[in-house]
């Protein structure tokens, strides 16, 4: 039986979290990994891991002529990058009025900007090859959404929109694209990872509260197994057609398949007025 092709990933933010398992799973599986760390000491850390295999840059994704300059110094060392995956990434918790504007484009600079700074890093290489895999992870929250985390849902749905859009520019050139939207995971991204904004209007207490409260209870005991998440990743780099759009957990499945649900309803409901504006 032939063994699997060994590949280059490139994955952003490897000290923790998905990306963490992401990277030791790709390891194990005898590819190559490149990570993104956010200091040396992490960067020693990550390489001792699997030498010669594991090797990793300091970078910070909202740097973006940092972007610019190591991802091409990457390509001169390793010689090509067969997946990118997006993964670095945190959660906002606030509601809109009590989150200020810069939080908001702290959010958009890391989970959609950055995003697409690697992007753009590593897709005329790819183009010249005609070969890639772009795998960017959004969130169950990039297609349904809950009170108090605007600001991270519309990073979400923007970078699902962005995805989509990618995959359909690139798919002649051989390069593929797919959202992957985790739901509850035990990583930690509603610990110590979330940004939470001070409470100062006190009539959304009785709403957001006990949303918070019931966050922060659940953070370490979610379903979701990141290990389990990581061989996804790598069954759906080996897939000849991958998909653009992947939910990973039974929550993701339900929540957005009650969403889908509910939106074609409400499309049906007002169908006749939708229609009305079209020229005679």
């Amino acid at each position: 039986m032939t063994q699997p092709r060994s590949k280059t990933f490139l994955i952003t933010g490897v000290s923790s979290g998905f990306g963490k398992a992401f990277a030791a799973t790709a390891l194990a599986a005898g590819h190559t990994v490149l990570g993104t760390v956010r200091s040396e000491s992490s960067k020693v850390a990550f390489e001792s891991t699997v030498p010669r295999r594991a090797h990793a840059a300091v970078l910070d994704v909202t740097d973006f002529d940092a972007i610019d300059r190591t991802v091409p110094e990457l390509l001169g060392r390793h010689g090509h990058i067969d997946v990118l995956v997006n993964n670095a990434g945190y959660g906002h918790e606030g509601t809109l009025e009590e989150s200020g504007l810069a939080e908001m484009q702290r959010q958009f600079d890391v989970n959609v900007f950055g995003a697409v700074a690697m992007m753009k890093a590593v897709l005329p290489s790819m183009r010249t090859r005609r070969s890639g895999h772009i795998i960017n992870i959004t969130s169950m929250g990039g297609f349904i959404t809950m009170p108090g985390i605007a600001y991270y849902c519309g990073s979400k749905f923007a970078l699902e929109g962005i995805s989509e859009a990618l995959g359909k520019e690139v798919a002649g050139f051989g390069i593929k694209v797919t959202a992957v939207a985790p739901g509850s995971f035990r990583t930690d991204w509603a610990g110590r990872s979330m940004v939470r904004s001070d409470r100062t209007v006190h009539d959304y207490d009785a709403l957001f509260d006990p949303i918070r409260q019931a966050r922060q209870a659940k953070s370490g005991q979610q379903a979701g197994d990141p290990a389990k998440a990581a061989q996804a990743i790598l069954a759906i780099v080996a897939a000849p057609e991958p998909p653009a759009h992947l939910l990973l957990g039974t929550d993701a499945l339900e929540l957005v398949r009650a969403k889908l649900s509910a939106l074609s309803s409400e499309i049906d409901a007002w169908e006749t007025l939708t229609r009305s504006t079209d020229h005679e």
